[in-house]
C-alpha cells in the first residue's frame, strides 16, 4: 500500500475515532449512545481513551483506580470499551452468572502471530471449534488420569534436578533458582507434550517466555487498530521474529512425529503430539458448521504452543515467587521443613502420594497464588452480546479484565494485613483454587477456566516440597537480610520476577 494512502487512512480513522469518543466524553461520559448507564469510571481522552492511565504496571494502577470507582469500572482503551472487575462478587457475576455472555475472547495482534490466527485454545473464540480442542487437550493430556500417568516422568526429571543442585551444594556454588526451575519445567513439559527434552540447543523456554511477555503487553494496535500499520511500539516486528523461530521448532517436531507414524496403527501413542498428528488432514465435525473442518498443521502448532506456554512459563513463575517469599520469611521455611520431616522423614525424597498430607505446604501455595496470581488479569474475556450486569449496561465486544492481583490485596477480603505473606490465614479456611470461591481464582472460573490446573498444582507442590525438603537455602549476596530481597516484577500475561533468584544450597537429607 502506498505510504500516502496509508497516512490518509490513518488520519481518517483518527478523525472518526476523535468525533465518536469526544461526543461520548463531553456529552455523556457514563452513558452509551442510547443513554444506557455504563459502569462508573474515569473520564477518557480523545483517541487514546484511558490508555495513559495504565502505566508500567497496569494491574497496580487499575487496582488504585478501582478504589475510587468501584469493583465494576468502565474504561475506554483506545476505541475498545473495557470493564475492569476487582471484587469476588463482581467476578462471580461475570464468570458464573453471565458466564456464557462473557466466554468470548478479544482478537489481539499477538494471538494472530503466536496462535496462527487464534487456532489454539486460550485465545480462540468461543464455539464448537474451541470446545473440541479443549476436549482433546483435557482427555489426552490434562485429565486426572493423565496427570497420574505422567507421575514417573515427573519423578525422574525431579531426581535429575535434585542431583544437579546437590552437586552445586557440594561444590559450594550459587544456584540460579529461576534458571534451574525453568529448565526443569521446560524439560518435563517437553517430555509430556512431544516425547523428548528440548530441541537441539535452541532455548525453547526462552522463546516461550518471550511469547508470554508479548501476549500480555498492552499493544496500542489492539486498541487503536488504525495505527497497526505504523507498529509504534515495535511489537509486530518482535512478534514476527519470535513466531518465525517458534514455527521452525514446531515444524521440526511435527515432521519427526509424522515420520514415526505406524501406518498400521498398531503402536500406541507415545505423547500428545502423536495424538494430534494422528488427526492431521482428518475432518473435524463441528456442530455449528455445515462443512467438516480439516485439521491442518497450523491447528496442531497452535495447540502445542498454547499448551507449552500455559504449562511451562506460568508454573515456573509461581514456583520462583514461592521460593522468593519463603526465603523472605524464614519462619515459613522452618515450618515447612518441620512438616516435611514429620510426614516424609529425612531419609527419603518426597513422593506424590505425600502431597495431600502436607497441609501447611498447601496453605503456602494458596498464599503465593493470592499475592502473585498466575495471570494478573487472567486471559481477557469479551462480551458476545449486549447485557446488563448489576444494573450496568455492558455493550457487545467489551473487553473484560478480571484483576485477580487486586482481589488478592483487598483488605475487605483478607483483613488489614492483606499485603503480608501469611500462609496461616488459610488455616481452617475452605477457600480452594478450583474456581468455586471467587476470592481466589488464579486459574479463572467457568467455561474459560484453565483446564491444566490439576497438572500445574501437582507440579508446583512437588517441586517446592522437594527442594525445601532436600536443601537449606541461603540468600545471596552473603549477608543480605530477608526483607532486602528484590521483589520487582515484570508485567505481561504473567508476572515473573524482574531479576533471577539466586541462593546457596546445603544438602540436608540423611544419606
Amino acid at each position: 500500500m502506498p505510504l500516502t494512502l496509508c497516512l490518509v487512512l490513518v488520519l481518517i480513522g483518527a478523525l472518526c475515532s476523535f468525533i465518536y469518543i469526544f461526543r461520548t466524553i463531553v456529552f455523556c461520559p457514563n452513558h452509551n449512545k442510547n443513554g444506557r448507564k455504563l459502569p462508573p469510571g474515569p473520564r477518557s481522552l480523545p483517541l487514546i481513551g484511558n490508555l495513559h492511565m495504565l502505566g508500567k504496571f497496569p494491574h497496580q494502577n487499575l487496582h488504585h483506580l478501582a478504589k475510587r470507582y468501584g469493583p465494576i469500572m468502565s474504561l475506554r482503551l483506545g476505541s475498545i470499551p473495557t470493564i475492569v472487575v476487582s471484587s469476588p462478587q463482581a467476578a462471580q457475576l461475570f464468570l458464573k452468572t453471565h458466564d456464557l455472555v462473557f466466554a468470548g475472547r478479544p482478537k489481539i495482534q499477538a494471538s494472530e502471530f503466536m496462535s496462527y490466527g487464534s487456532k489454539g485454545m486460550a485465545f480462540t473464540p468461543y464455539g464448537s471449534y474451541w470446545r473440541m480442542v479443549r476436549k482433546w487437550c483435557t482427555f489426552h493430556l490434562l485429565s486426572t488420569s493423565k496427570v497420574e500417568y505422567f507421575a514417573p516422568t515427573r519423578k525422574a526429571c525431579l531426581g535429575y534436578l535434585v542431583e544437579s543442585v546437590k552437586e552445586a551444594a557440594a561444590a559450594g556454588e550459587t544456584v540460579d533458582l529461576s534458571g534451574k526451575i525453568s529448565e526443569f519445567i521446560e524439560d518435563i513439559t517437553c517430555l509430556i507434550v512431544f516425547g523428548r527434552v528440548k530441541d537441539g540447543g535452541l532455548n525453547f523456554g526462552y522463546i516461550v517466555d518471550k511469547v508470554m511477555h508479548l501476549l500480555g503487553l498492552f499493544n496500542i494496535s489492539d486498541f487503536m487498530p488504525y495505527l497497526a500499520p505504523l507498529d509504534i511500539q515495535g511489537i509486530a516486528r518482535k512478534l514476527r521474529r519470535w513466531s518465525k523461530l517458534m514455527d521452525m521448532v514446531l515444524e521440526k517436531i511435527i515432521d519427526e512425529h509424522v515420520q514415526a507414524i505406524d501406518p498400521e496403527g498398531q503402536k500406541p501413542h507415545r505423547d500428545f503430539v502423536d495424538v494430534m498428528v494422528s488427526m492431521l488432514n482428518q475432518p473435524m465435525n463441528l456442530q455449528d458448521e455445515d462443512q467438516p473442518y480439516i485439521v491442518e498443521r497450523e491447528n496442531i502448532k497452535a495447540i502445542i504452543l498454547d499448551i507449552m506456554s500455559a504449562s511451562s512459563e506460568t508454573t515456573t513463575v509461581s514456583i520462583v515467587w514461592a521460593f522468593s517469599e519463603i526465603l523472605r520469611h524464614p519462619r515459613v521455611m522452618v515450618r515447612l521443613q518441620q512438616e516435611l520431616e514429620t510426614v516424609v522423614g529425612r531419609n527419603r525424597f518426597v513422593e506424590e502420594s505425600d502431597l495431600p498430607k502436607l497441609k501447611y505446604l498447601n496453605m503456602v501455595l494458596k498464599e503465593i497464588l493470592r499475592l502473585h496470581p498466575v495471570a494478573p488479569f487472567l486471559v481477557p474475556h469479551e462480551s458476545m452480546e449486549d447485557v446488563v450486569v448489576n444494573g450496568y449496561f455492558i455493550p457487545k465486544k467489551s473487553r473484560i479484565l478480571v484483576n485477580t492481583w487486586s482481589m488478592g490485596r483487598d483488605p475487605n477480603i483478607w483483613s488489614e494485613n492483606a499485603e503480608e505473606f501469611l500462609p496461616e490465614r488459610f488455616m481452617d479456611c475452605k477457600i480452594d483454587l478450583r474456581g468455586h470461591h471467587f476470592e481466589l481464582i488464579p486459574f479463572g472460573s467457568g467455561r474459560r477456566g484453565c483446564p491444566g490446573m490439576q497438572l500445574a498444582l501437582v507440579t508446583m507442590r512437588l517441586v517446592l516440597s522437594q527442594l525445601i525438603h532436600c536443601f537449606d537455602w541461603e540468600l545471596l549476596p552473603y549477608g543480605m537480610l530477608p526483607h532486602e530481597l528484590d521483589m520487582t516484577e515484570i508485567f505481561g500475561l504473567s508476572l515473573p520476577r524482574a531479576n533471577h533468584l539466586l541462593a546457596k544450597p546445603t544438602y540436608r537429607l540423611l544419606e
